[in-house]
């Protein structure tokens, strides 16, 4: 199926570390792209992330690196950076680098400097706080950037100090939209014959993640607040404690709350002033909370969500990555898969194509295990 996805024939050169350019990378090797991953010698940062270790390598770097051909290259070293000029001369349609800012100029492999001779190329810098102002050169990782942009600020619960998402949503929304700004240039380039700079940073990914709190700020002057698994603006969309277990529940107009209060067995409520709409039951937050939250502590997660379930009221059990992994409909997608079966399982490409997902990447490589096709 690789010949048949749809950036089968585009090469692309990753000079990535850790996780947001990787990422970026490995969503272009799923869509069928052949990706060179270049790794100094030592190895990308993330073979040594722990504790999980699979092959000498962290868990995490094989997350983010199937299906690459991995090459060992010093930039330091002049003859070897002189190798990774010639292979993006020669073979790359796309250079996707994470380097530290003011490195690309450095060894030539910034935009101006490659796009001089090849002006179709598009090239990709994946920064920290962003190409210029005046933090431009400071480095930055995840959980800077959920602290800097007021996204932490509004994670965690009201009377605890702000937490950090529990998974990298930084990195790896910008890994996203390094992908997404590739594609589009080099959609650009069919028509125009002529490549682009693109520029993705984890601050602006996690400003855009910000979105809604940045339009409500505008609008009334109210910072947002910590609210747990709840959000500011809808009740209840928050998680319940049953009797055996947590579950979310989720009422996105005045029409599920209904449904919700029929299913508690309290239609009263749908009509009851005090929560009848979104509007009031934001005033009245704590105590349609502490109603819903005392019903639900009644019975086990399982009868709430065969009973949610038959209500049409959206609903998803709070789960741990096993429950997760083993769980029905998780397996009914396929989105979990190894290449091989003495390979670990990873999280494939969510997304399908005329109903096909595309098949498990092949196992990362070891470092420098492609050098030798460097002189194909």
């Amino acid at each position: 199926m690789q010949n048949e996805l749809p950036l089968a024939g585009i090469v692309v050169v990753e000079l990535g570390d850790s996780a947001s350019a990787p990422f970026a990378g490995k969503i272009l090797a799923e869509l069928g792209a052949e990706v060179w991953k270049v790794e100094r010698p030592t190895g990308d940062s993330a073979r040594g992330w722990g504790p999980s270790m699979w092959k000498g390598s962290g868990a995490a770097f094989h997350a983010l690196n199937r299906g690459k051909r991995c090459v060992s290259i010093d930039i330091k070293d002049r003859d070897q950076l002189a190798e990774l000029h010639r292979l993006i001369a020669e073979r790359a349609d796309v250079f996707l680098h994470n380097l530290r800012p003011g490195s690309a100029a450095k060894y030539g492999l910034d935009a101006e400097s490659l796009r001089v001779t090849k002006p179709e190329l598009v090239h990709c810098a994946v920064g920290a706080f962003g190409h210029t102002g005046p933090m431009n050169t400071l480095p930055g990782y995840d959980p800077l950037m959920q602290a800097f942009s007021g996204i932490m600020s509004i994670t965690g619960e009201p009377d605890r100090p702000p937490v950090r998402a529990g998974v990298s949503i930084i990195d790896f929304g910008t890994g996203m939209w390094a992908a997404i700004g590739i594609l589009a240039a080099l959609y650009r380039r069919q028509s125009k014959l002529d490549g682009a700079a693109v520029d993705a940073s984890l601050l602006e990914t996690a400003i855009a993640w910000m979105s809604i709190g940045v339009a409500g700020y505008n609008t009334d002057g109210a910072p947002g607040e910590r609210r747990g698994s709840g959000v500011a603006f809808i009740v209840p969309h928050r998680a319940f404690s049953a009797a055996d277990g947590d579950l979310i529940v989720s009422c996105g107009n005045d029409g599920l709350f209904a449904r919700l209060s029929a299913a508690l067995d309290r239609p009263e409520w749908a009509t009851d002033e005090r929560f009848a709409t979104n509007q009031a039951r934001l005033v009245n937050r704590a105590e349609i909370d502490r109603l819903i939250g005392e019903r639900l502590a009644g019975d086990t997660r399982e009868f709430w969500q065969n009973r949610l379930r038959d209500f049409g009221v959206p609903f998803a059990p709070v789960q741990t990555t096993a429950e997760m992994i083993a769980h029905e409909q998780t397996s009914a997608l396929g989105i979990i898969g190894a290449p091989s079966a003495d390979e670990i399982g990873v999280v494939g490409l969510p997304l399908s194509f005329d109903g096909k997902r595309p098949p498990p990447l092949a196992a990362a490589e070891d470092i420098g295990a492609s050098n030798g096709l460097l002189a194909r």
